[in-house]
This record gives C-alpha cells, sequence and structure tokens, in this order.
C-alpha cells in the first residue's frame, strides 16, 4: 500500500529557504480565526485523535496549493464525511440538512480556555523500556514507511546522538491509523547539519530531532 504525504517538505529541494516574516499576523482572512474554532471544536469531540487529523491533512491532493487554514477546513471535511458526521449535500449546500450525530463530547465556550491549557499529555506509563541512553549513537531507519509517520525524510539513514530520554509516548504511527497507542520511548536526537545535508549545511549548524524508538538502532 502506497502512503503519500504532501505535508513532509523539509530539507525537499527547490521550494526555498524559510524567510520569517517581520510581525506576521496569525490570521490573514476573516474567516481563519472561526475556521480555528470549528476544528478545535470538533477535535474535542474524540471523533478522532490528533494524528488521525495530520494524517488527513497531509493526504490532501490540493496540499501544496491550498493556505493553511484551507488545509486545515479541507481535512476536517474529509475526516467528517468519513464518520458519518456531515454528508456531501450538506458540504454542497453549505448548510445542516440532516439530524446532528451524536457524539463523545462537547466542548462548551465556557471551557475553552481550560481545555486548551490543559492540552492532552501523551506520556504514559506502559511499553517497552529504553534501549538507548544520553550520548549514544544512533541511526534513523532509512526507508519510507506506507504510513503516517513523524521521521522526516530528510533525516532518513542518518547518525545522530542521543541528547535527551522522555520516557514512553504515544506512538504516532499507529495512533493515526487507528491501531491504538502502542506507547514507544521518545528521544531528541541531534544531528550535525553536514550529516544531513552534505556540505550545504551552515557550519556548526545542528538540528534537534524528537525520535520514537522504532526509528532508530545502534550506530
Amino acid at each position: 500500500m502506497s502512503y503519500t504525504t504532501h505535508a513532509d517538505l523539509g530539507g525537499e529541494p527547490g521550494l526555498g529557504p524559510v524567510l520569517p516574516q517581520a510581525g506576521e499576523q496569525l490570521f490573514h482572512e476573516a474567516w481563519e480565526p472561526a475556521a480555528l474554532a470549528i476544528v478545535l471544536a470538533m477535535g474535542a469531540t474524540a471523533s478522532w485523535n490528533i494524528d488521525m487529523s495530520r494524517s488527513a491533512r497531509e493526504t490532501l491532493p490540493a496540499y501544496r496549493a491550498l493556505a493553511y487554514y484551507q488545509i486545515w477546513l479541507a481535512a476536517l471535511e474529509r475526516l467528517m464525511l468519513e464518520r458519518g458526521l456531515l454528508q456531501a449535500d450538506e458540504l454542497a449546500a453549505g448548510r445542516m440538512l440532516h439530524p446532528p450525530v451524536p457524539v463523545a463530547r462537547v466542548l462548551h465556550a465556557g471551557d475553552v480556555a481550560a481545555t486548551l491549557a490543559r492540552g492532552s499529555p501523551t506520556t504514559r506509563d506502559e511499553g517497552p523500556p529504553a534501549h538507548f541512553r544520553v550520548g549514544d549513537p544512533v541511526r534513523t531507519r532509512a526507508d519510507a514507511v506506507p504510513h503516517h509517520t513523524r521521521l522526516p525524510a530528510y533525516a532518513r539513514g542518518k547518525v545522530g546522538t542521543v541528547e535527551r530520554v522522555h520516557g514512553r509516548h504515544v506512538f504516532a504511527d499507529t495512533h493515526a491509523h487507528g491501531l491504538g497507542e502502542q506507547p514507544q520511548p521518545l528521544y531528541t536526537v541531534v544531528f550535525a547539519g553536514s550529516e544531513l545535508w552534505g556540505a550545504d549545511a551552515a557550519p556548526g549548524l545542528r538540528v534537534s530531532i524528537d525520535a520514537w524508538q522504532p526509528y532508530l538502532q545502534a550506530a
């Protein structure tokens, strides 16, 4: 089965540098705050998890042609259609045509601030033991995988050093595809820029990546 992600653009040639804009606004269109609110409210219903939403966004065929919040809305439409929370005729009409489908939870306006402040911790007590310690050299897996993953393509097959051990966390690769949390030890691994990009890297550049244990092997 093939899995094409359009979001893994870091280090991809031909796209040019990321240039921060001084004083850049959080929102660029009047509808964008409402889009953010709708996505957060629907995420709080527990109809899907954060990794499922990331997978839905990154596999949108028109990903590169869409603005940031257009991506969020398009993925929300996909998630709701797949779960029967929205019907195609309602999407076409731009309004509700069928009775609402019950959801597990509802985020009320008065609870928004506390809910966002609390977040959704991903640390877990269960799971396999950590195989690596701070200072250990490790190599990331070199192969692409046919599913959502948090290992960027530019870091595949590269050697770095374990900088921190974070304990066990929900494993995004399985969580995104309904295969359960399957917690795995999570590490911060630091790479020399030259290891990732060769002679094109800025002198002295170091890049840190959070990587789950299944991404790594001893170097």
